[in-house]
């Protein structure tokens, strides 16, 4: 069986065999020949989930981090521009590798047109907060999904001493008195945004942060061990209680992002549903437990 998808601008005419069938976006053209078995081996790339959060985590950092793993996808580009726009010096390595230096960063609105098109903008919320004391951000975008609730977030920075307000779709955070303090916060319910959030406005808060209630996702340990690397005190990250102490200041350093279990994942799936033996390299076997059981 093959299957034809095929994307074309609104407004631009469609080839002369094809129908509309409504509203699309970009030119693409997907021909999918089904029926065959999969065969070959592909490399994973770094961790979407975790990228998205340790790029803005370098905006705490007080030297240079090198960061490997990098996945080559837009959200990471948009964050390292947003950085670059900040006043980051940032430089690929190589094709995954990217050196971060924010050490000359000083405290200024994000680019509104950038951030408008990323869900993990509200990293920047966090990181900011713990560096400078205050943010301003725009509420999530990235994907047409509905309004993204980030209650938990707001409930997590004001337990952390912080004014927040949301105005003509820009969130304002400041600390009271111009720094976070460490507080025991409950999430009403698991997430991952509000858990990693929390962590990088906790780490350079005065006092223990403890958020109980944690998500437990690989990312979120992946987000604590890159800022343990860089000096950060965090213990708990991968159970639902996080305790965080937090430090003065953080240094650079080296560090991996994981795998991206998603990615990996479906290629799994592919080559069980499909038949064929595939070689997928570059991956955490136990991030992949509930899958390959």
């Amino acid at each position: 069986m093959t299957v034809y998808v095929v994307i074309s601008k609104i407004g631009e005419p469609l080839p002369g065999n094809i129908r509309s069938l409504g509203k699309v976006q970009h030119v693409e053209k997907y021909v999918i020949n089904g029926g065959t078995t999969l065969h070959g081996e592909v490399e994973i790339s770094g961790a979407k989930n975790a990228a998205v959060a340790i790029i803005p985590a370098a905006l705490m950092v007080d030297g240079v981090c090198v960061i490997e793993n990098m996945p080559q996808i837009s959200d990471t580009e948009m964050l390292l521009t947003i950085l670059r726009e900040l006043g980051a010096k940032i430089r690929f390595l190589n094709r995954s590798t990217v050196e971060i230096d924010c050490t000359d960063v000083r405290n200024q609105d994000a680019p509104y047109d950038l951030m408008r098109k990323i869900r993990a903008s509200y990293y920047l919320i966090g990181a900011m907060l713990g560096r400078f004391g205050s943010a301003k951000t725009t509420m999530p975008g990235g994907c047409n999904f509905g309004v993204r609730p980030i209650d938990q977030h707001i409930k997590g920075m004001t337990a952390l001493g912080a004014d927040i307000d949301i105005r003509y779709g820009f969130v304002y955070a400041d600390a009271r008195d111009g720094k976070l303090h460490g507080a025991r916060i409950y999430l009403d319910k698991v997430s991952v945004g509000a858990t990693m959030n929390i962590i990088l406005a906790a780490t350079l808060a005065q006092g223990r942060t403890i958020i109980e209630n944690a998500a437990r996702e690989p990312h979120i340990v992946d987000l604590a061990n890159f800022l343990n690397s860089m000096g950060a005190d965090i213990r708990g990250a991968g159970t639902d209680t996080v305790k965080i102490n937090g430090v003065e200041k953080l240094h650079g350093g080296s560090y991996a992002i994981i795998p991206d279990q998603i990615e990996a994942g479906t290629y799994m799936m592919a080559a069980a549903a499909t038949g064929g033996e595939v070689l997928i390299k570059n991956v955490i076997p136990r991030h992949l437990e509930c899958i390959s059981a």
